[in-house]
């Protein structure tokens, strides 16, 4: 993957809209403030981290597509567009062929509670307009109509690793000259069923909601630029095959860690899921960031959040090599490295 560059990259996360917001969030340990989330049936409310309000709102907003979305689409689109920058315009008149990878774990489970809500009350009055809204592809649905783009447009589901394997199928459509850039995008939304959910395995340990995207293409003759240098391959695990070991092998497949090297790793602060990941792990002789454990667990956009921080660091700087370490929840381990050229 010597070849592909990260030309933009943006997010939308509990640290605010924007990427920098991201980065000076993992530079300063900062973790985003808890809000509560009121269960049906629970006494006390649950904690999450939320994406704050836009101020002032973001003008894609007033898009046709996106006036009656859920904040998932919403997350999705401010994401994209910051990485996607001052190419914007190419893409939407027509002089950037534009492939689009949106990846969710959870999905636009807003409507979709809201619809089944209606369902089970009343299906004669359930309405309609909410229905397209519940299904997964929806928010990369509403990227491409608000660019205009023609080009191939893919929505994967699958555990926080999927992000990973989106970049290194965005990678093989620009090889084979199927697209001329990429936008590989992860996102999430909150709501009281997701909540609720990760509580009944993970007792007080909050979630959190927002999007990242990176832009790719390949490399021109030019400046200096961050290039994707390897995305191994998925290592999967089960009930009978062991998470650390499948951690283990991502990072051998990457081979020796290089000086200066800044890890961002999926540790959140939950001991029993961050066990295998700090023991695959051990012996980090760089920097070590852990955007999940200030931001909360994203899910899909968590994954998304570690390749923002890990590209922002080496764009900024910080660091001349960068390694993300994404293990799922019960899928895959799976790493990728950037670097500067």
């Amino acid at each position: 993957m010597s070849g592909i560059v990260v030309k933009g990259f943006g997010a939308v996360s509990p640290a605010g809209w924007g990427a920098e917001a991201l980065l000076n969030a993992c530079r300063r340990g900062e973790s985003a403030p808890f809000k509560e989330v009121a269960c049906p049936g629970y006494k006390n409310p649950l904690k999450a981290r939320f994406v704050p309000v836009a101020s002032p709102k973001s003008a894609f907003t007033a898009h046709p597509r996106l006036r009656r979305t859920s904040p998932i689409a919403q997350f999705a689109v401010g994401a994209a567009l910051e990485a996607l920058g001052p190419d914007t315009p190419l893409i939407q008149n027509g002089a950037r062929r534009l492939g689009i990878v949106y990846c969710s774990t959870s999905g636009c489970v807003n409507f979709s509670r809201r619809f089944y809500d209606e369902t089970l009350k009343d299906a004669s009055t359930a309405s309609p307009v909410i229905f397209p809204e519940t299904v997964f592809n929806a928010p990369s649905s509403h990227l491409g109509a608000l660019l205009g783009s023609q080009g191939i447009n893919y929505t994967i589901v699958g555990d926080q690793g999927t992000f990973l394997q989106g970049l290194a199928l965005a990678a093989d459509w620009l090889e084979a000259d199927r697209v001329e850039s990429c936008l590989v995008i992860g996102a999430e939304e909150l709501d009281w069923l997701i909540a609720e959910a990760f509580d009944l395995f993970h007792r007080n340990k909050p979630i959190s909601e927002g999007a990242g995207a990176l832009h790719l293409a390949k490399r021109a003759p030019g400046g200096p630029a961050v290039n994707l240098q390897a995305v191994t391959q998925p290592q999967f695990f089960s009930t009978r095959a062991d998470r650390r070991a499948a951690a283990e092998r991502a990072r051998k497949e990457l081979g020796p860690q290089a000086e200066g090297d800044l890890l961002c790793d999926g540790i959140q602060g939950v001991p029993r899921l961050d066990r295998d990941e700090q023991q695959a792990w051990s012996g980090w002789g760089g920097e070590r960031w852990s955007p999940k454990a200030l931001l909360g667990e994203g899910f899909m956009a968590g994954a998304a959040w570690q390749c923002v921080a890990a590209v922002a660091a080496l764009s900024s700087g910080l660091c001349d090599n960068a390694t993300v370490s994404v293990l799922g929840f019960n899928q895959q381990a799976i790493a990728a490295r950037f670097g500067k050229s």
